[in-house]
């Protein structure tokens, strides 16, 4: 059975290239979004065992599916450094991660800049501490272990530090080595590892297109999206929307064990989506020149990532581009998806995407929870959404990226 035409394939490469970098950006900005509230209800401590659980429950997942998808398997340091360069915990430029091939079993890499300290520094040193050594812990080990169980990254140094310092923002290791004990999997892991979004068909790359079909070969000092053709980098996007789902999969059930009803556990689902979907929409708007009439705000949903890949989540407009069709999707079958969250009975985050096209859209839902039809309709003009407001904390809502130059590294 073949795979869903993507929701990406009328992109040029260009537009492709430029899609992957917002993508990994705004898979970043999902944290931005729910943690805030996470604070809120449960406080500083147990917002970072969410952030333990929800990283380290999705990312030895979608870390292996990229690995498999760009054809890079292995179990040395340079498999692990690619895929860090394909994680949305580690988007381009914006967390400035630089790399050093000592050999297959060691290597540093280290960031020259940090949004997510940037974001977190104001807040003072307790949650810089919480996320720079709390939080890095333990997801650093559980994303290299995707690769390899015996790889430990370890610190050289990084924030807080008891004087100001130049250079780097932090420095880390990382060996492979005989001698490690394995690590364990985290219990939540193997819930998220049997979802549906886990195992998503995703169409493959064709080779007979022009361009790199794959990242085997050598670490390049930046990812070179450019290189690759059409087809790989509509399956790097569909795979980055997978590693939202699964992202977002994991922040539920960890946010579950820790809500006190239902309630509680939906306010903060339907928060966290609603602020990520602003800030999505408008850095998608912004970066693929997207219009702002209705049909703008239209191809502005059909693009975003929470109602992506089009193999999860069954969302196009019809043939006049007049209205967006959500059916019956796989992703109904993924207790906690974002899919379900939305519908006739709900629409704010819908609502807080068009927004960001025109203050005055909004959205009308017709249908039932998992078959609806969505027009824009035009009325009044709205203020933010304060969950967008909240985001926007985030100097990854308006960050711009930079041109590069991407060289093949070697072993030092």
């Amino acid at each position: 059975m073949s795979s869903p035409r993507s929701q990406y394939a009328d992109l040029s490469r260009d537009e492709l290239a430029t899609l992957v970098r917002e993508l990994l950006l705004i898979g970043q900005l999902i944290d931005r979004s729910g943690m805030a509230w996470c604070i809120s209800a449960f406080g500083r401590d147990e917002m970072a065992q969410v952030a333990i659980e929800e990283w380290g429950c999705a990312s030895p997942v979608y870390t292996q599916r990229m690995q498999r998808a760009l054809g890079f398997v292995g179990d040395d340091v340079p498999t692990i450094f690619k895929g860090l360069q394909l994680d949305i915990g580690a988007p381009h430029q914006f967390l400035d991660f630089r790399f050093k091939i000592l050999d297959a079993r060691h290597g540093e890499f280290w960031l020259d800049h940090c949004g997510a300290l940037a974001d977190v520094a104001p807040m003072g040193e307790d949650y810089v501490r919480a996320m720079c050594h709390d939080i890095e812990d333990p997801t650093f080990d559980a994303t290299a272990v995707a690769t390899n169980r015996r790889a430990q990254i370890r610190p050289l140094h990084r924030p807080p530090y008891d004087a100001p310092r130049d250079g780097a923002v932090c420095h880390w290791t990382i060996t492979i080595d005989d001698s490690h004990a394995e690590a364990q999997d985290l219990p939540g892991l193997a819930a998220v590892r049997a979802s549906v979004a886990a195992e998503v068909a995703l169409a493959p790359v064709d080779p007979a297109e022009e361009g790199r079909a794959d990242y085997s070969g050598p670490v390049m000092s930046d990812f070179p999206a450019e290189d690759f053709s059409h087809s790989a980098l509509v399956l790097i996007a569909d795979e980055l929307c997978v590693q939202m789902q699964l992202l977002n999969l994991s922040f539920v059930q960890a946010v579950r064990a820790r809500a006190t009803d239902d309630e509680q556990l939906t306010t903060i689902l339907r928060k966290q989506l609603t602020g990520v979907a602003g800030v999505a929409a408008t850095r998608l708007r912004a970066a693929l020149g997207l219009g702002s009439d209705e049909r703008a705000a239209l191809e502005v949903l059909r693009l975003l990532p929470m109602l992506g890949p089009r193999a999860y989540v069954d969302a196009s407009t019809d043939n006049d581009g007049d209205v967006l069709v959500v059916r019956r999707s796989p992703a109904h079958d993924d207790e906690g998806s974002w899919l379900r969250l939305l519908g006739p009975n709900w629409s704010a985050a819908l609502d807080a995407a068009v927004h960001a096209v025109d203050p005055r859209f909004s959205v009308e839902v017709a249908g039932t929870a998992e078959e609806w039809r969505l027009a824009v309709v035009v009325g009044e003009e709205r203020r933010v959404a304060d969950e967008v407001a909240v985001t926007r904390f985030s100097t990854g809502t308006d960050w711009e990226f930079e041109p590069r130059r991407s060289l093949p590294l070697t072993v030092v």
